[in-house]
C-alpha cells in the first residue's frame, strides 16, 4: 500500500501530467486545424484556378470554332479581309463576360494587336516586346504557347483597371493558323483572396471554439483524475505492474498470464488480448524472417539472370554489327564491279538499293552501340556538301520506290557539329521520307540560313498524317507497323538534337508532313 504522502505526490504529478498532455494535444489540434486550413486554401486556389482555366479555354475554343465555321461558310462568297472584319465584329457581340476584365484578345504572330474589346485604342499597335513587372515577355509567350497543338496557358502579372493595380493573371491562347492569329482570353486571380479571407475568419472562429472546449475538458479531467487516484490508483497500478511483468516474462517462455493475480475484469480482458498479441507477434516474426531469407535469395538469383541476359544482348548486338560490316563491304564492292560491266541494269540497281538500306541500318546500330562509349568531337562541317552527298546516296533507293528528291540547298553553309551525328540526323529523315511517302511524289529537302546564327534543315513529304505526334520520337515506336523498321531512327535523331540544342518542329496534316530542324551555327555545347 502506498502512503498518503506518496499518493498525494502521485496526484499532483498526475494533474501536472494531464495539464501538459492536454496542452500538447491542444497544440496538435490547433496545428492540425491550421494545416487543414492551409490545405483547404490550397485546394480552393487550385479548384478556382482550374475552373477558371477551363472556362477561358472553352471560350477561346468556342471563338476559334466560330471563326472556322464562318470562314468555311463565306470563303467562296467574300474576300478574306471582309471575312476577318466581320468575324472581329461578331466576336465583340459574342462577349460572354459581365465585367470589363473578361474579354477576348487577338494578336497576329508578329505581336500586332488585332482585337481587344476593352483597350480599343491599342488596336494596330505592336506589343511583341511588352514585359510585365517580372520582366516576362508576355505577348511573345502567349504567341509561343498558342502555336502548340492544344494551345497553352501563360501566367503573368498584369494591370487590372477595376482595382487600379498589378495582380496575377492567367491567360489561355491558341493559334488560328490560317490567318496567323493568336486568340486568347485571360482571367485575374485576385478573386481568390476574398475566398481565402472568408476561410481564415472561419478558422479563427473554429480555434476559439476549440480553446473553450479544451479549457472545459481540462477542468473536468483534472477533477476526474483526483477522484480516480483517490479511489482506484493503487489497484490499477498493481494490475498494470502484473501485466508489465507478463510482457517481460513472455520474452523467455510462452506461459499465459495468471489472471487470478488481477483484480479488475477489464484488465483480465486486456491480459487475454496481450497473450494473443504476443503469440501472434512471435509467430509472424518467425514467418517474416523465413520469408525475408527466401525473398532475398530469389531476388539475387533473378538479378543475376537479368544481368546476364542484358550483357548477352549487348554482346550479341555488338558482334552482329561487327559481323555485318565485312559481308556488306563485299556486296557493295561487287555491285560496283557489276555496274562497270553491266551498266543501267534494273536488277543491279535494286540490289544496290537494298545494300544501301542495310548500310543505313548498320550505321544506326553502330551509332547505338558506340554512343555511350565514344566522345563525338565537333568540327566545322560543310552542311551543304554533306547533305547533297547523302541525297545522292539515297537517290537510287528513292527511285526504286517510285520517288524522287527535290532539293533547295543553299551553298557554303557551315556549322560546328560532329560528322557522325549530323549524318544520322540526315539519313534517318531521308530514309523515313522514302519509307512513308506516297508513290510518285517528291521528297522536298531544304537547307538555308535563318539569320547569322541559325540555319534550318527540313524534309517534306506527301504522306499520311502522323496521328500520334507526341510519341513519334519514342523508343521502338512506329506509326505504321506494315512499313518495317525498328522504330529507333527518330529516337536517335531526338537524342542527338537534345544533346546539341537543335530545335525540332513537326507539322503533319492530311496533305503534307514536314520535319524541321533549327541548328545553331556555332553551338559549342558539350556532352
Amino acid at each position: 500500500m502506498l502512503k498518503a504522502k506518496s499518493l498525494y505526490h502521485l496526484i499532483v504529478y498526475s494533474i501536472l501530467f494531464i495539464i501538459v498532455l492536454i496542452s500538447f494535444f491542444t497544440f496538435i489540434i490547433i496545428n492540425n486545424a491550421h494545416e487543414d486550413l492551409q490545405e483547404k486554401i490550397q485546394t480552393l486556389k487550385n479548384d478556382y484556378t482550374d475552373n477558371q482555366k477551363e472556362l477561358i479555354k472553352n471560350h477561346v475554343n468556342y471563338v476559334i470554332n466560330f471563326i472556322d465555321y464562318y470562314y468555311e461558310a463565306n470563303k467562296d462568297k467574300k474576300l478574306e479581309a471582309t471575312i476577318q472584319k466581320e468575324v472581329i465584329q461578331a466576336i465583340q457581340k459574342l462577349r460572354i463576360g459581365v465585367t470589363q476584365n473578361e474579354y477576348v484578345f487577338i494578336y497576329d504572330f508578329d505581336g500586332n494587336l488585332i482585337h481587344d474589346s476593352v483597350f480599343k485604342n491599342n488596336i494596330g499597335q505592336n506589343f511583341l516586346n511588352t514585359k510585365d513587372i517580372n520582366n516576362k515577355e508576355v505577348i511573345k509567350e502567349l504567341i509561343k504557347a498558342s502555336k502548340k497543338y492544344l494551345g497553352g496557358y501563360v501566367e503573368y502579372i498584369w494591370y487590372k483597371p477595376e482595382i487600379g493595380k498589378q495582380t496575377n493573371k492567367i491567360s489561355y491562347a491558341k493559334s488560328y493558323d490560317r490567318w496567323n492569329w493568336t486568340i486568347g482570353k485571360g482571367v485575374y486571380l485576385d478573386e481568390i483572396d476574398k475566398l481565402v479571407k472568408e476561410k481564415e475568419e472561419g478558422y479563427n472562429q473554429k480555434i476559439s471554439n476549440y480553446t473553450l472546449q479544451i479549457t472545459s475538458l481540462t477542468i473536468m479531467l483534472v477533477l476526474y483524475s483526483i477522484f480516480i487516484y483517490k479511489n482506484a490508483t493503487i489497484l490499477i497500478v498493481n494490475d498494470v505492474k502484473e501485466i508489465g511483468k507478463y510482457f517481460k516474462e513472455s520474452q523467455k517462455d510462452d506461459k499465459p498470464i495468471n489472471q487470478n493475480r488481477l483484480i479488475f475484469g477489464e484488465f483480465k480482458v486486456i491480459a487475454n488480448y496481450a497473450t494473443d498479441a504476443m503469440n501472434n507477434i512471435k509467430l509472424r516474426t518467425n514467418m517474416l524472417e523465413d520469408l525475408n531469407k527466401n525473398l532475398e535469395y530469389k531476388v539475387n538469383e533473378k538479378t543475376k539472370e537479368l544481368t546476364n541476359l542484358i550483357d548477352s544482348q549487348k554482346k550479341f548486338i555488338k558482334n552482329s554489327v561487327h559481323e555485318i560490316n565485312t559481308p556488306l563491304s563485299i556486296i557493295q564492292t561487287n555491285i560496283d564491279l557489276l555496274k562497270m560491266k553491266i551498266p543501267n541494269n534494273k536488277y543491279i540497281t535494286n540490289i544496290e538499293s537494298g545494300s544501301k538500306i542495310i548500310q543505313y541500318i548498320y550505321d544506326d546500330l553502330s551509332y547505338l552501340v558506340k554512343k555511350d562509349r565514344v566522345i563525338y568531337e565537333k568540327e566545322y562541317l560543310e552542311f551543304s556538301r554533306i547533305l547533297q552527298s547523302r541525297i545522292d546516296f539515297f537517290d537510287e533507293i528513292a527511285l526504286s520506290n517510285s520517288l524522287h528528291f527535290t532539293s533547295d540547298i543553299e551553298e557554303d553553309i557551315y556549322i560546328k557539329f560532329n560528322i557522325t551525328e549530323l549524318q544520322r540526323v540526315i539519313d534517318n529523315n531521308l530514309s523515313n521520307a522514302i519509307k512513308y511517302s506516297f508513290a510518285k511524289s517528291p521528297i522536298i529537302v531544304k537547307l538555308h540560313y535563318i539569320n547569322d546564327e541559325e540555319i534550318e534543315f527540313s524534309v517534306s513529304t506527301h504522306s499520311k498524317r502522323i496521328e500520334h505526334q507526341n510519341k513519334i520520337f519514342d523508343d521502338f515506336y512506329r506509326e505504321n507497323n506494315a512499313r518495317g523498321g525498328f522504330g529507333l531512327g527518330l529516337k536517335i535523331v531526338k537524342d542527338i538534337c537534345d544533346k546539341n540544342l537543335v530545335i525540332i518542329d513537326l507539322d503533319s496534316n492530311e496533305k503534307e508532313t514536314k520535319f524541321t530542324y533549327r541548328f545553331k551555327i556555332n553551338e559549342d555545347t558539350t556532352t
